[in-house]
């Protein structure tokens, strides 16, 4: 059923929001497209089946509120009744929305997504998985509050994207709401027989206004709103709708979560490696068409290709990784996809592939770094495997590469001939020329947006032998902070 001109947000790491922004046009055909740190905001009109396909997001949410931050001050009660008119002033607009919501779930339920609940979290490396909820005691305060409307089980936290469930995401804090029409015989505000739910509000705090109200006290005086204005009924454990609400020095948003699971979690991946989403986003500017061979020759679990190949079917693949238990976890990941036709797995270091010279049209890879991997004398492998990965591509092809700080340093150095190894291209992926990547999702991923082309100044490009810089883009793993290489190969290896 469709939407119906639905208002919406979605979350997003950080350094993913002007991938998720070229999505959601891309493949929505979304309008009114804004973003800030870790959210995208749009207007389309399509349905639940094809937002569930958004593959750069975290989670998605319909929009009840967005506005400016709120007024800061010494009167605690003054801002709690700003807080409560959050939900309150515009009660005909949020009953608009929540009919848009239960169009979406009319025919869904729970159950649906609880079968995917057990499903591990997706985590970068298991060795660099991190205490979220600890981290987040220390930065902000959060806490959860139950009110009547919440479908959304799984916790709120999409911008750190390895966690999933509550507990990962949030200080959880079950604070009883007395309905506050019991005893005072007070009247729900809205009739709303037929918009009777059991909900919860999940808030997240931070900045001045968490200094002066907890997130528990901004919970409960939402809930408390809610209840008086719609009669709804609060349930912590087994909501049917989620209110979300986030407050900083920034903005104010409210919003309800469109599905139980997020985005970010695919049913097709058994095991997990690097955060789908960053793998999507890497096989997105690869340029990947129908016909093309496409090489990860570091391929681990093989997250790249598994996102690459459900994108981009037409395509093949190729995965290679030395160690054996990778490639293992790689060849139970692409059965449960049901990909065994389009994936090819073979076992050879990525400093000697056994493969034919110039036979690639593209090759992405997560080259290994973090806790587990150590880069210390290894750091100087680094050219030879960018001279290993040239040698296997097509002239005109491209290489996609996600690198640690330290490599992303090296690589640059490497192929601007920079002598101190300062970046040429922009390292933090927040440029605008950068962001114009294009993402014709579905067909061919592409360099360019209605026309506009990114690439690195022609004053300050140099060659690592016939490779040339095409962009770089800054991205968060969670703990760790990594930069998407991309390059174009003009010659054939070393000629200019």
């Amino acid at each position: 059923m469709a939407a119906g001109g639905g208002r919406y947000f979605c979350t997003a790491g950080r350094g993913m929001e002007l991938f998720l922004a070229r999505e959601v046009r891309a493949r929505l055909g979304a309008t009114e497209v804004d973003y800030i740190t870790g959210k995208v905001f749009f207007s389309t009109d399509a349905e639940a089946g094809e937002l569930r396909k958004l593959k750069s997001g975290e989670r998605l949410f319909l929009l009840l509120k967005k506005g400016a931050p709120l007024a800061v001050s010494g009167n605690k009660g003054k801002m709690l009744h700003e807080i409560k008119s959050l939900v309150t002033e515009e009660p005909k607009y949020w009953l608009d929305v929540i009919s848009i919501w239960r169009n979406f779930h009319g025919n869904e339920g729970k159950k649906d997504d609880a079968v995917q609940e057990n499903r591990l979290p997706l985590k970068r490396k298991p060795e660099e998985e991190t205490n979220t909820a600890t981290k987040r005691q220390k930065t902000e305060q959060v806490s959860v509050t139950v009110s009547e409307e919440c479908q959304t089980g799984a916790g709120e936290r999409c911008v750190v994207p390895e966690r999933k469930s509550n507990q990962d995401c949030w200080t959880e804090s079950e604070t009883s709401l007395e309905d506050p029409s019991q005893g005072s015989g007070e009247k729900p505000a809205v009739n709303n027989e037929q918009l009777s739910f059991s909900f919860r509000v999940s808030c997240r705090c931070s900045g001045a206004i968490a200094k002066i109200l907890p997130s528990q006290e901004i919970g409960r005086a939402v809930g408390v709103a809610l209840m008086k204005q719609c009669g709804w009924r609060a349930d912590l454990r087994d909501p049917d709708l989620e209110i979300f609400v986030h407050l900083n020095d920034i903005h104010t948003v409210v919003g309800i979560p469109l599905f139980r699971l997020p985005l970010a979690n695919r049913e097709y991946i058994k095991t997990a490696g690097l955060r789908s989403t960053v793998a999507w986003a890497m096989a997105s500017l690869a340029e990947i068409s129908a016909g093309a061979s496409v090489l990860d020759p570091m391929c681990g679990l093989g997250t790249i290709l598994l996102e690459a190949a459900k994108e981009w079917p037409e395509a093949w693949y190729w995965g290679a990784d030395i160690s054996d238990s990778q490639l293992e976890g790689a060849d139970m990941n692409i059965r449960t996809a049901g990909l065994m036709d389009k994936i090819e797995l073979l076992k050879a270091s990525v400093k000697a592939l056994p493969l034919p010279s110039e036979r690639f049209d593209a090759v992405i890879s997560d080259i290994p770094f973090g806790k587990k991997f150590k880069i210390t004398k290894d750091i100087q492998l680094l050219p030879d495997i960018l001279q290993e990965m040239e040698r296997v591509l097509r002239v005109g092809g491209t290489i996609v590469l996600l690198l640690s700080q330290d490599l992303h340093e090296l690589a640059t150095s490497i192929t601007s001939g920079a002598e101190n190894g300062s970046p040429n291209a922009s390292s933090d992926g927040a440029s605008e020329t950068t962001a114009a990547k294009a993402l014709n999702v579905g067909g061919n991923s592409s360099s360019s947006v209605n026309g506009v082309e990114e690439s690195c100044p022609r004053s300050q490009q140099t060659y690592f032998g016939s490779l040339l810089p095409d962009g770089v883009y800054g991205v968060s793993l969670g703990k760790t902070d990594a930069f998407i290489h991309k390059y174009k190969k003009i010659s054939t290896a070393g000629n200019r």
